[in-house]
């Protein structure tokens, strides 16, 4: 039975999201509540961070309370995956019986690997989508990669934030006439383009903004960053983020002296996020390819930097590229590379008018590729066309 608060002449989509939402997850939150023509509720296993990321129509999953021994016969004599034995798979399908949805869309590849035996046996129309993390391979998980394979060959479409995702998803056997599309949209107005004045007495201030971890390259960003200083003294550097590469990072600003000149703010909201962004000049994003694979889409910090008319220095990873021209946007270097993203911070600083151009640039290639309404439609034209196929 569909909610009171639906409109029962709108397709209705069940998305699934086990931790809704995680603080790096706001692409997620302006993705579902920006749908028009679709309406949506969220399934998740973990409620979390609701007074940032409010939103009414939340079916909770609460597996049933299960006889041990039934459970343990279904683990270790049975050899039911997790999805059967802790009871989820009994607990979703009851959600879905009774919203009765006619698209489940899930997130993330990783997600979609665990529903398996649910999606086996669901007969309407379904979709997965990947953003970066969920492509890396998982050694500890016995027999992870096999259920991926399985996973893209029986999903109807896959939706990837960018090529390179898709090129990723295609070596893992993934058809390539079931990838679609699905950008990050940035909500325009609220990242407005602003014109930056040449900072007087080279106090130049270049951002980074990301979940501190590894893929992220905040390492280069700092080595980069120490030579920057030694030609632009008074210049700051400001990382906003949190995670669990913050105590390296603490130390490593130590070990290179840079501690009055480097600020890490912590997680920040987006009001805040945005007054940095006003009062800065470059934006840094130098992502590398982790030894487990853990590739980058296009990172949403650095697209909402660019909107508000930073150029970017950045790395040739991922989808980067696919919304970074260098030249025009900004500066690509290769991933690791301390001299390169150094020298890319210098070039820009010492051409004034090579950075006014290029952030006016970035801003305009935003508008063009990313604008959240746009890429709303493109999502719901993929929903429309997954709903058909299963008619």
């Amino acid at each position: 039975m569909r909610s009171s608060i639906e409109d029962p002449d709108k397709p209705l989509v069940a998305s699934i999201c086990t931790f809704f939402l995680k603080p790096e997850m706001l692409h997620i939150y302006r993705q579902i509540t920006g749908l028009k023509s679709f309406d949506t509720f969220v399934i998740t296993r973990y409620r979390q961070n609701a007074d940032r990321f409010p939103f009414s129509d939340i079916e909770p999953l609460v597996p049933p309370k299960r006889n041990l021994l039934l459970r343990g016969y279904l683990k270790y004599v049975s050899r039911q995956p997790s999805l059967i034995y802790r009871g989820e798979y009994d607990a979703i399908r009851r959600i879905l019986i009774g919203r009765n949805p006619d698209l489940i869309h899930v997130y993330f590849g990783n997600t979609g690997v665990h529903l398996l035996p649910l999606l086996m046996r669901w007969d309407r129309a379904w979709v997965v989508s990947f953003h970066g993390m969920d492509v890396q391979s998982r050694p500890k998980e016995k027999g992870y990669d096999r259920k991926l394979r399985q996973l893209l060959a029986l999903a109807p479409l896959v939706l990837v934030r960018s090529q390179s995702l898709g090129d990723r998803l295609r070596d893992l056997g993934c058809d390539s006439e079931k990838i679609r599309l699905n950008r990050t949209g940035i909500p325009l107005e609220s990242f407005p383009y602003i014109e930056r004045p040449v900072p007087a007495s080279g106090e130049w201030r270049i951002v980074q903004a990301c979940r501190l971890i590894e893929k992220k390259g905040l390492l280069t960003t700092l080595a980069a960053f120490g030579r920057f200083l030694a030609d632009y003294p008074k210049s700051r550097l400001i990382i906003a983020g949190e995670g669990p590469l913050r105590d390296t990072l603490m130390r490593r600003i130590s070990e290179l002296s840079l501690g009055s000149h480097v600020t890490l703010t912590g997680l920040l909201k987006q009001e805040k996020l945005f007054r940095i962004y006003n009062e800065s000049h470059i934006f840094a994003h130098p992502s590398e390819l982790t030894p487990d694979s853990n590739q980058e889409g296009i990172p949403n910090s650095m697209l909402e930097a660019m909107a508000s008319g930073l150029p970017v220095v950045a790395t040739q990873h991922g989808g980067i590229p696919e919304a970074v021209t260098d030249g025009k946007d900004g500066y690509l270097v290769p991933e690791r590379d301390e001299e390169g993203l150094y020298q890319a911070m210098l070039r820009l600083v010492n051409q004034p008018e090579d950075w006014r151009r290029m952030g006016r640039h970035a801003s305009q290639s935003v508008a063009k590729d990313f604008e959240q309404g746009t890429q709303i439609s493109r999502l719901e034209a993929i929903y429309s066309e997954a709903v058909a196929s299963c008619r």
